[in-house]
């Protein structure tokens, strides 16, 4: 037994240890790509610009496939077994419930700082563009964004289907009927198949450690690409947009910060620790989804309930995405303010609760923020064409966004499971151990 606790212990320290390198190394890779691509903007040509964007890009992409490799399995295996190990219809409902209510706060929350924020920075004050007379085409894909797309979007024709195409929200729809109809029909029953899904879940868990190797190349791949491009300048014209924008993305970390603070006490700041290299991948790649596995792991690693997570993780990858929240409420008042069009407060309330329940529907959309906006701002005679306005350096805004989305669910599932008292203290074992002494 001494011995079991011996190898745990140094399991542990290796752990941190490779966690530390990953960050370095991805800080790293980050300030490489932000200097080539600076350097190949400047110097290169325009025909060696686009060949070099074009193809440093395949490394983000290789990577952004192995990751949704991993998705659909690690997905519907946690998730069941998360249900199934919850038990009763009564626990698995409780626990929705509460996720369901702070995901809905939470999105309130993080609408009403970027309305604060946008407010009070005016960045679409002085541009005073003229109102298009013709309808313009923005390239985005806002067909789905009806009642009957939003519905054949969440609800499954076929699983395998869905998991072909890393439809996250219809295999959260299917791993919750799959897992509800597993728990009731008892634990005597269901064992089997939970131990097998639990190995799978582990598995998945393994190859994405495998993959994460590849993510500082990929990082550095993203951003030389975009900087190469685009150049530096791009982050200077749009520098007041930019940074109102992180100045509320910052603010609605610390208010998430500060509730997990009244919840998780001292224990938040370790938890932001330990959550800051799936946050960091979220941010350099653009993509929350890239960021899944590293942070169901981490949270695992921090103490929460394995079921917990299982249960919350998914859900809240659909639901509470508190990072597109800001930016719609952000967004749309900017391009408002570049018309000269004013909204009165009831207009601001009805296109934020249209803006909040429209994202709810978006899940593996590229660039899902931009689909909601150009859904809903016409409805308030917001002219759709502002949207271009916001396309060039919807990248940067992106990765805001995809970290406060992983950072904001890390923390609603840490607060949940200490609600339901199942936030251990002690850091339990990560991965089932392969050899016992």
């Amino acid at each position: 037994m001494r011995f079991e606790n011996n190898s745990l212990n140094k399991s542990g320290v290796i752990l941190v240890a490779s966690a530390n390198k990953l960050t370095l190394f991805i800080v790293i890779f980050m300030l490489m790509g932000i200097l080539s691509g600076a350097a190949i903007h400047a110097y290169a040509s325009p025909t060696a610009i686009v060949a070099w964007s074009d193809n440093i890009t395949l490394f983000t992409d290789m990577f952004l496939r192995l990751i949704k490799m991993v998705i659909a399995p690690l997905v519907f295996s946690t998730l069941t077994v998360g249900i199934m190990r919850l038990g009763e219809t009564a626990t698995i409902g409780r626990v929705g419930g509460k996720a369901m209510v702070w995901f809905v706060t939470s999105s309130i929350l993080s609408i009403l700082v970027g309305l604060v924020i946008v407010t009070l920075w005016h960045p679409g004050n002085g541009l005073n563009l003229a109102i298009p007379k013709e309808s313009v085409d923005t390239g985005l894909a806002v067909s789905g964004m009806s009642l009957k797309g939003f519905l054949s979007h969440t609800i499954p024709t076929s699983i395998t289907e869905a998991m072909a195409s890393n439809e996250i929200l219809q295999i959260v729809v299917f791993s919750m009927f799959f897992g509800i109809a597993g728990a009731s029909l008892g634990e005597k029953f269901n064992a089997p198949l939970v131990a097998a899904l639990n190995v799978v879940s582990h598995i998945m868990l393994k190859v994405t450690g495998y993959v994460m190797y590849v993510a500082p190349l990929a990082i550095f791949a993203a951003i030389s690409s975009v900087i190469a491009s685009q150049g530096l300048g791009i982050l200077l014209n749009y520098a007041s947009f930019i940074g109102g924008y992180y100045v509320a993305v910052l603010l609605t970390s610390a208010v998430l910060v500060a509730v997990g603070y009244m919840v998780l006490k001292k224990e938040v700041f370790r938890l932001l620790n330990m959550l800051k290299d799936p946050v960091l991948v979220a941010f350099t790649t653009s993509s929350s989804e890239a960021a899944y596995p590293k942070t169901l792991e981490r949270l695992v690693s921090f103490g929460c309930s394995r079921n917990i997570v299982s249960f919350v993780l998914p859900i809240g990858y659909s639901f509470n995405l508190v990072g597109s929240m800001v930016y719609c409420s952000f967004a749309s008042l900017f391009i408002a303010q570049a018309y000269n069009i004013h909204l009165s407060f009831s207009e601001i309330t009805v296109m934020m609760l249209t803006l909040m329940l429209a994202s709810k529907g978006i899940a593996g959309v590229p660039r899902s923020a931009l689909v909601v906006l150009a859904a809903t701002i016409p409805s308030f005679n917001i002219p759709v064409a502002g949207i271009l306005l916001l396309m060039g350096i919807d990248h940067f805004l992106d990765m805001g966004r995809s970290a406060i989305n992983v950072l904001g669910n890390g923390i609603a599932t840490a607060m949940l499971s200490k609600n339901e008292g199942q936030l251990q203290e002690e850091v339990p074992e990560a991965e089932p151990q392969g050899v016992q002494a």
